[in-house]
């Protein structure tokens, strides 16, 4: 063997060593994964590319419903109590942020509520909470009642509300009276990130609102994809929460429950706050008939009161007008709506659609509904073996235990299931 080859290959072995020993390090490991997966997806869409979300069957046109009718949740004397909340708001707030977090790999929940945790004294990681909530790199959704389980099972001096119907002005309430806040929205991945050659782009996002500013009609935003410090105007605020019906959650000391639910006001009710997000999404409706949101809000908000044939009709409506195609990776109201309103081959369709190449990864939510459509329809052994697989991509995935224990004899403890 020549020198010259002696020395490429003790290159070539330096090179090897020194890569493995760099991948061992968690942010160029997660890095590396991250690519490989948007790659490997990539090349699957383009061998079978997937297009837009499902439109079901004609149904029976939407019909005009009547409200449900409020539920009082404070009485009279305490509404006229003057509070904090009733004096003039200040121009600008700003609080004072912990760490900034950069997000790992589908990791935009853990690393948001790491960053609101940090503010209250936290000193933990993404990760302490990714292994509690998501214990697979690849599950791509953590739902906002899973950071909630997390807040009140691991950081239990702490209590978090999550409710929707949020706005502008809600949010510079809490922020005024030192609550960051944390939202989810929609958001649009770079190029980059695509997953195959047909993918609109469309994802979904939390963001930590630390401030904002009337002067310039901008909220500041924790991003853990994009930076520390994002300014992000009412109007575009407004427009990228919509998709989520504004959903919001608050991180508060039990000593504080008082003053959120001064703030919050009937909002604090859960039901009254469906209520009133049911009102708005209707008034949506009506103003922008062809506003896909809205109409999917709207279903949303049936399926709470499980007014579940009303529901699938709004839903039909959005589904016709054209939803993006990640939008039931990430709500699952429709599953409901169309289980429970016996349009089960459609059921099917949109679960499969959900767990097609363009998500790059089973979702556990889908799965669950799928097994239970494939149940509904006799095919004992399908449904079962979707329940078996929801629980390897979500390990102790509550909802899959439940319904494996529903229909045969219990192999799950379930005393303290988890989301």
């Amino acid at each position: 063997m020549s020198k010259k080859v002696r020395n490429i290959l003790i290159g070539l072995a330096v090179f090897g060593a020194l890569a493995l020993l760099l991948y061992q390090i968690p942010t160029i490991q997660s890095r590396l994964e991250w690519r490989y997966e948007v790659w490997s997806t990539y090349i699957k869409n383009v061998v079978e590319p997937v297009g837009k979300m499902p439109t079901p069957m004609p149904s029976t046109p939407f019909a005009t419903f009547t409200a449900l009718p409020p539920t009082p949740t404070l009485v009279a004397t305490e509404l006229s109590t003057p509070t904090a909340t009733t004096q003039p708001l200040p121009s600008q707030v700003s609080l004072q942020t912990g760490k900034y977090e950069l997000q790992g790999i589908n990791n935009c929940g853990p690393a948001t509520l790491t960053m609101a945790l940090r503010m209250y004294g936290w000193d933990g990681t993404q990760n302490d909470i990714a292994k509690i909530i998501k214990p697979i790199d690849k599950d791509r959704n953590v739902n906002p009642d899973e950071l909630r389980y997390y807040v009140l099972n691991e950081a239990g001096w702490l209590r978090a509300e999550f409710r929707v119907a949020g706005n502008v002005n809600l949010l510079k309430r809490l922020l005024a009276a030192n609550y960051p806040v944390i939202i989810e929205e929609a958001s649009t991945l770079p190029p980059q990130d695509a997953n195959g050659p047909n993918d609109d782009l469309w994802d979904a996002h939390y963001l930590l609102i630390t401030s904002y500013d009337d002067s310039q009609s901008v909220v500041t935003a924790q991003d853990p994809l994009r930076g520390p410090d994002k300014k992000i105007p009412y109007d575009v605020l407004m427009k990228d929460w919509k998709p989520f019906n504004y959903l919001y959650m608050v991180i508060y000391l039990p000593q504080d429950e008082e003053e959120i639910k001064s703030i919050l006001g009937v909002n604090w009710n859960a039901d009254q706050n469906r209520q009133n997000a049911l009102a708005i999404a209707q008034a949506d409706t009506i103003t922008d008939s062809n506003d896909a949101f809205a109409w999917f809000n709207l279903g949303s908000n049936l399926v709470y009161f499980e007014r579940y044939a009303e529901a699938a009709q709004a839903y039909d409506k959005a589904f016709t007008i054209g939803l993006p195609q990640r939008m039931t990776r990430y709500q699952f109201g429709p599953f409901f709506a169309y289980y429970n309103n016996d349009q089960i081959d459609y059921l099917l369709t949109l679960t499969e659609n959900t767990y097609k190449p363009i998500n790059g990864y089973y979702a556990e939510e889908a799965l669950l509904w799928h097994g239970y459509g494939l149940h509904r329809k006799g095919d004992f052994e399908g449904a079962f073996a979707d329940w078996n697989k929801a629980l390897k991509v979500h390990p102790n995935y509550c909802d899959a235990e439940k319904a494996i224990n529903s229909y045969i004899q219990p192999i799950y403890d379930l005393t303290n299931c988890s989301p």
